[in-house]
């Protein structure tokens, strides 16, 4: 059994006649007081603001960009360097927390933002996105197709969009209900824990492969790369490392999977609070058809959601603490969305649309807040959710028995013999 609301567009301006203030699931209408003329000036004061930006770029920039690459790698190497001394607990505490916070910046302010293309306009081989491979078991190659390619193009767009919940979860009453959801507040936290092989296996198109719709011939050549890449990353980290460590070698391998788990860990709480935490807007399929520029624009600050902290917050988070800012520009350098945050803001408070912000743990709690929410079927007038869960799992379980029953029974001539 599934549930699915329908609503009418809510997006678009394209065809006013289907901006209903309402939608049929109760949601407001975000842009209901704004006219096609409004959005499309939105989108003309956004494009002068990349240009500036672009036009402004230059050697401070660069210079940002090798000195967070630079003190990284001294980060990284003087943290596994204190590692091989770690049977010591002084060695062991201070080098896992030096190569945790090492493997983060490697992953947000460094990695994400180079295969995002940010730095490419520096022309330096060794920090361009063609080139660049990181820390992480999903190849740079695939990532940036399933990533920079189908999640900023359809960001929020129920059915169109594969990171509003990762094809594992239910973020939006909008989204299909199923049985398997009822168990998603655990799968959530194992998905934290093993962040980096969910990802790698979100952009194999695993679910896509099993469905059909992904050719076979296509997925078995990414899975044989993504194999090689973990079997890399395995042996750096839990072969070669460790044995470098000789007496301490175990207390080493723990620190290297201890400091992998916390950047799982860290980096899937940045990307939830991206988009799912209360306040931020998904979209239907029909509200991009005909999309213009001012409305893809709208689109993108209303269905992303920014975390207010420190300048140490913004780098620990790649400045994806700039959500926001990011989706709209994401090939703008990652150091420039602070200072075109306040901007931002204020143009949209100046059209009356939601910037939503918080601090880390609010938008942490409001995001598992919906994964917990929307483990249940949608509210429905006269009808249980605990009752409706009980008969789906009856029927799950009664159709399990009918599909498994003859694989149970002994054979009479076996019975005989």
């Amino acid at each position: 059994m599934t549930t699915t609301a329908t609503r009418p567009n809510r997006i678009t301006t394209t065809t006013p006649q289907a901006r209903a203030d309402v939608s049929s699931s109760g949601k407001a209408n975000p842009i209901a007081h704004l006219s096609p003329a409004d959005i499309e000036a939105i989108g003309r004061e956004l494009d002068e603001l990349r240009d500036e930006v672009l036009a402004s770029r230059g050697a401070s920039d660069a210079a940002y960009i090798r000195k967070v690459i630079r003190t990284q790698r001294i980060l990284e190497a003087g943290s596994r360097i204190v590692l091989l001394f770690s049977k010591f607990p002084p060695a062991f505490f201070g080098g896992t927390a030096g190569l945790t916070v090492a493997k983060i910046i490697e992953n947000t302010e460094i990695g994400h933002n180079i295969l995002h293309g940010q730095w490419d306009w520096m022309r330096d081989d060794k920090i361009h996105s063609s080139t660049w491979e990181w820390d992480f078991a999903s190849p740079a190659e695939q990532w940036k197709r399933s990533h920079n390619v189908e999640h900023h193009t359809y960001t929020n767009v129920v059915g169109m969009d594969n990171d509003l919940g990762y094809n594992i979860l239910r973020v939006d009453p909008d989204q299909e209900w199923e049985f398997k959801h009822v168990f998603q507040p655990v799968t959530n936290f194992f998905t934290a824990l093993f962040f980096e092989y969910g990802i790698a296996a979100y952009d194999l198109k695993l679910k896509e492969w099993k469905d059909g719709s992904h050719p076979h011939e296509e997925f078995m050549a990414d899975l044989k790369v993504v194999l090689a890449k973990m079997r890399k990353q395995m042996t750096k980290d839990y072969l070669v490392h460790p044995l470098l460590s000789g007496t301490s070698a175990l207390s080493t391998l723990a620190a290297n999977a201890i400091a992998n788990t916390l950047r799982n860990v860290w980096t899937h709480s940045v990307i939830f609070c991206g988009h799912f935490p209360e306040g931020v807007e998904t979209f239907e399929t029909e509200s991009i058809e005909g999309e213009t520029r001012g409305e893809w624009y709208v689109r993108q600050m209303l269905g992303s959601a920014n975390i207010s902290g420190s300048k140490l917050m913004h780098i620990m988070t790649g400045n994806l603490s700039h959500q926001i800012e990011h989706h709209l520009f994401p090939d703008l350098p990652s150091n420039r969305y602070s200072q075109i945050a306040p901007r931002i803001r204020d143009l949209m408070e100046r059209h009356g649309l939601r910037y939503v912000t918080g601090p880390l743990p609010v938008q942490v709690a409001s995001a598992w807040r919906k994964v917990f929410r929307y483990s249940l079927p949608n509210k429905r007038d006269g009808v249980s959710q605990w009752r409706e869960v009980a008969e789906t799992a009856r029927e799950a379980i009664g159709e399990a028995v009918r599909n498994t029953r003859g694989m149970w029974r002994p054979r009479r001539a076996a019975v005989t013999a």
